[in-house]
């Protein structure tokens, strides 16, 4: 691996200290293994099509719905799964993306320093709309995880002048192996798959 040199400021020192080079690609591009033996990562770093994507600062909106739809999860999960918050979900060797809520089997989980999780294992992949990631999370993401067989798709955005939650219910069709509109939910999200799932949407405005 090769860097590029960063000019020093000849300005006052800074508090922190800054980076002097940053990595630079291969020709073929990054690979999932990359991920988690590049120095220096941001946390949550995802891979899409050999690309590093970084996460920018979040609104309130995605860190309080993760947390609403991740205790709805749990609520009601049977043992034979398991819930889990931004793990890589690797598809192949130049896909890793992250899920911000995602359902997998029970015996995927490996123990306390994994940290990834096989595509085979997942069953839900959950993305909630920030203004960077909107066209990630409408259009590549869906696209790789239903190409790569997650049975179940949620999409959860902000609506209207109250901001109130949006999930949009998306389910595997076999035969297109491309996800088919199952349901719209705003106040409250009931469904039967992949398990019996009961969120009341309208907490969370309720802290």
């Amino acid at each position: 691996m090769t860097a590029e040199p960063i000019s020093e400021a000849a300005a006052e020192p800074v508090s922190e200290p800054t980076p002097r080079w940053w990595p630079r690609p291969p020709v073929d591009g990054w690979t999932v293994d990359d991920l988690h033996t590049l120095p220096g990562l941001p946390p949550h770093t995802e891979m899409i099509d050999g690309s590093l994507v970084f996460v920018t600062p979040q609104r309130a909106f995605r860190n309080l719905m993760i947390r609403l739809l991740t205790n709805g999860l749990l609520a009601g999960v049977p043992p034979e799964l398991a819930v889990f918050n931004e793990m890589t979900v690797v598809i192949d060797r130049k896909n890793g993306p992250e899920p911000d809520v995602l359902v997998v089997r029970e015996e995927a989980f490996e123990g306390l320093r994994q940290t990834s999780f096989d595509v085979a294992d997942v069953l839900l992949a959950v993305e909630v709309v920030s203004p960077e990631s909107e066209a990630r999370d409408r259009n590549t993401k869906p696209r790789k995880y239903a190409a790569a067989g997650i049975k179940h798709f949620w999409l959860v955005e902000m609506e209207g002048k109250d901001d109130h939650p949006i999930v949009r219910v998306y389910e595997l069709d076999p035969v297109t192996h491309e996800y088919t509109w199952s349901g719209t939910h705003r106040d409250r999200l009931k469904v039967r798959a992949p398990y019996d799932i009961d969120i009341d949407l309208t907490a969370l405005h309720k802290r």
